[in-house]
């Protein structure tokens, strides 16, 4: 259980533009109730745009890159770097907004059920780092945006909330990625809150939340 006597810490984790992150940012200063702040961010590149939500907010940045292509001794050593730049926050959540690296169960264990990831499709559809062009080369006719528990597969842990997005005649890989975007900027900060306010129960594969005073319960 999160505690109760502090806003729950937050590490947010990027890669690139950092939209999910300044929505986080946002939900948490507009909302006296949120119950958590970012404490910091951890980019894996020091030229993800999106650090300069962190900047802008204050909130301090770890920055570990990792070269394309890097074996399994120089991934590990990476990743245990990146868990110590932000372990020396205290965060009691990791919030993974657009960071494009896989996380190992070493990673995971340091906050067990306490890494969640926003992406852009229905999970179990489309896991990956091209769900938008995929879900439009598929021809679907609704894609949407899932968050979810990290585990060690990707794309594959307990689900919080997901929300469809139509795909309209015309769209682009980027027309619909913006549309995607809209709703995981309001599905990723509820989420959040729910964890912050200790609303969320994992029972294997399914999660009970309660985003908002109404609780999604797993089947019995």
């Amino acid at each position: 259980m999160l505690t109760a006597t502090r806003p729950t810490r937050l590490a947010v984790l990027i890669s690139g533009g950092g939209s999910n992150l300044r929505a986080l940012l946002d939900a948490t200063t507009a909302d006296p109730g949120f119950g958590g702040e970012v404490v910091v961010v951890g980019a894996d590149r020091g030229g993800a745009a999106g650090l300069e939500h962190a900047h802008t907010a204050g909130v301090p940045e770890v920055v570990e890159e990792l070269t394309a292509g890097a074996d399994a001794a120089t991934r590990t050593a990476w990743e245990h770097r990146l868990a110590e730049g932000l372990a020396a926050y205290d965060p009691d959540v990791v919030v993974l907004a657009g960071f494009m690296r896989i996380l190992s169960g070493g990673f995971l264990e340091r906050w067990p059920d306490r890494v969640l990831n926003t992406h852009p499709s229905l999970l179990p559809a489309f896991r990956g780092a091209h769900a938008v062009r995929a879900a439009l080369a598929h021809g679907v006719k609704v894609t949407g945006c899932t968050v979810h528990l990290v585990d060690e597969e990707v794309d594959h842990g307990p689900i919080l909330a997901q929300e469809a997005v139509p795909v309209l005649p015309g769209d682009t890989e980027t027309t619909l990625h913006e549309r995607i975007k809209v709703v995981e900027h309001r599905l990723l900060p509820a989420c959040v809150r729910a964890l912050c306010h200790d609303r969320v129960r994992v029972l294997g594969r399914h999660a009970e939340v309660d985003l908002a005073g109404h609780r999604s319960a797993p089947p019995e």
